[in-house]
């Protein structure tokens, strides 16, 4: 499925290119439960937040490192990009990210700082549990 994309500013290809790219590296890192990956493009002072509940990336992390991974399990790698919304330094990217037995969307927030794309924020929410 191609993303939906859109942009209210001229945006150049190497932001959309690195925003991708952090993308890739999210989808990677939770596949494959690697914590370093993930830690590199989450801003410390990052937040991921459900309507039950919020953690700070230190907890998130420690998550992580002490779980199964998809990869071990032996799980289709099935993450997709649904949307990107890019307004100048800040983006708002919708992906699928179906993992263990949760089919989760997830809304990152991601900021241009220093030239570098970065997730600030995480939400989700676990779209199999709304469709039962």
């Amino acid at each position: 499925m191609s993303p939906s994309i859109k942009s209210t500013v001229d945006i150049t290809q190497s932001d959309f290119q690195q925003i991708t790219q952090v993308i890739e590296y999210y989808f990677d890192g939770l596949y494959n439960g690697d914590t370093q990956l993930l830690d590199n493009i989450f801003q410390n002072e990052s937040w991921l937040i459900t309507p039950c509940g919020r953690r700070n990336k230190k907890q998130w992390l420690k998550d992580v490192a002490n779980r199964a991974t998809p990869k071990e399990l032996q799980q289709d790698y099935l993450f997709s990009i649904l949307a990107i919304d890019i307004i100048s330094d800040q983006a708002m990217i919708k992906v699928y990210c179906p993992i263990f037995e949760f089919k989760y969307i997830d809304f990152l927030g991601l900021i241009k700082s220093d030239n570098q794309w970065q997730i600030v924020s995480k939400m989700y929410t676990d779209v199999a549990v709304q469709s039962s």
